[in-house]
Formats: structure tokens, C-alpha cells, sequence
């Protein structure tokens, strides 16, 4: 484990915290609450255990739950992104990749595996979301990476079988599924990811000392 789980009643706290600075639409303040419990618990404690129930909690059904709604996502976004960011020092990739699937508009899981990453002392090569396919391939040419994972949010997005055969085309990358949008089994060698720590683990453990960029893949067009 990476970090010990949160007990309960720091989970209380921050969840509440969270929330009523939500529900008075400051997002900053959000932000500062995460930052706060990052530096005191670790990211994937802070992620898994807070950020994600709070999120998953507000359903978007009416005018103030849709409000509430982007400024809690505003504040985790802000809170993520700069944690343990230092000016003018880049950490290096480890040749990891993160992107959306195609058509995935939320970004908050890629943003919380790249703070969690940047918490162990590892950078990484964030696209964002919605990264088409084709786009995709042309990062893989571009970038070298040792490794890809592609975040989808919903199963409108999260399509297995484009995955699998993504990493078939590419066997000399290590291609992990994360998020709860893969819902159907992903075959070898695409590998599912769980947790918030489980994709951590993996990333640390495949990762090579240096960048990768002395790797060249053969021409395989994406079909």
C-alpha cells in the first residue's frame, strides 16, 4: 500500500468540509481542503475515500445539485492538478502515458493518477480526455511511452474490445483500462485497473529508470 486508508472520522471531516464548501460554490476553498488531506493522507486515501463518494454522491437532477456539482469538480480538478507541482522542475514521464478514451469528457481520475504519481516522485505525459483513437496512435509514435492508460468514465466510452485490440497492435506497450467505465472483461493484453493504488503500483513497478524514447515501434496503422 501506498498510503494507509483514511481513519473515519478524518473521512467525516473532509467529506463535510468538502461539501459545504462546495455548496457555497467556492471552489477554491475546495482546493485548499484537498491540498490540505493530500499532504496529511496521500492522494489515493484522499481519492478514493473522499473525492469519489462526494462526486458520485451529487446525481445533477436539479438546478442546485448541477451547480453544487461544478464547483466541487472545479475544486478537485484545481487541487489535483497543482499538488506537488514545482516551478521550472519536470519530473520525468517513466514513459507513461494517461489519456481519455474517445468521447470521454471527464478528466478528474487521470488528474488524481497523475498527482498520486508526482506524490511518489514520477511525472507522466497527461493528453486529457477524449483522446480519439486515431489520435492516440499518433501520441504512441510520437511519445515512445512503456505504457498507456486510457480512463473511461461511463461504458458509452469504456469499449473493451477497441482496447484490446489497441494493445494487440502494439505489443511492446503495457495498456491498462482505468475507471469504472470498463464494465466488460478486457482481455489479454489489455489489463484492467481498480483502485486508485492498484494503478499506482503498477505504474511504479513497470517503470524504467530513464524516458523511452529510444524505443521504435514497427508500422502498424490502426484499423
Amino acid at each position: 500500500m501506498l498510503t494507509d486508508p483514511m481513519p473515519a472520522d478524518a473521512v467525516e471531516v473532509a467529506r463535510k468540509r468538502v461539501t459545504l464548501a462546495a455548496e457555497d460554490l467556492d471552489a477554491s476553498r475546495v482546493a485548499t481542503v484537498l491540498l490540505e488531506m493530500a499532504d496529511a493522507w496521500g492522494v489515493p486515501a484522499l481519492w478514493e475515500q473522499v473525492c469519489r463518494p462526494l462526486l458520485a454522491r451529487l446525481s445533477g437532477r436539479t438546478a442546485v445539485e448541477v451547480v453544487v456539482e461544478h464547483a466541487l469538480c472545479e475544486g478537485v480538478r484545481v487541487g489535483l492538478d497543482v499538488y506537488r507541482r514545482e516551478p521550472g522542475r519536470s519530473l520525468r514521464t517513466g514513459g507513461v502515458l494517461l489519456a481519455g478514451a474517445e468521447k470521454e469528457a471527464h478528466s478528474l481520475g487521470l488528474l488524481a493518477l497523475a498527482a498520486a504519481l508526482r506524490e511518489q516522485g514520477r511525472g507522466c505525459l497527461n493528453l486529457g480526455p477524449a483522446l480519439p483513437w486515431t489520435a492516440l496512435t499518433s501520441a504512441v509514435y510520437r511519445a515512445r511511452p512503456r505504457t498507456v492508460v486510457l480512463w473511461s468514465q461511463t461504458p458509452l466510452t469504456g469499449r473493451a474490445h477497441r482496447l484490446v485490440r489497441f494493445a494487440r497492435d502494439f505489443p511492446l506497450l503495457r495498456v491498462y483500462g482505468a475507471g469504472p467505465g470498463w464494465i466488460e472483461p478486457l482481455g489479454a493484453p489489455a489489463v484492467r485497473l481498480g483502485t486508485l493504488t492498484e494503478a499506482v503500483d503498477a505504474l511504479l513497478a513497470g517503470a524504467p529508470g530513464r524516458d523511452a524514447h529510444h524505443i521504435r515501434y514497427g508500422s502498424v496503422p490502426y484499423r
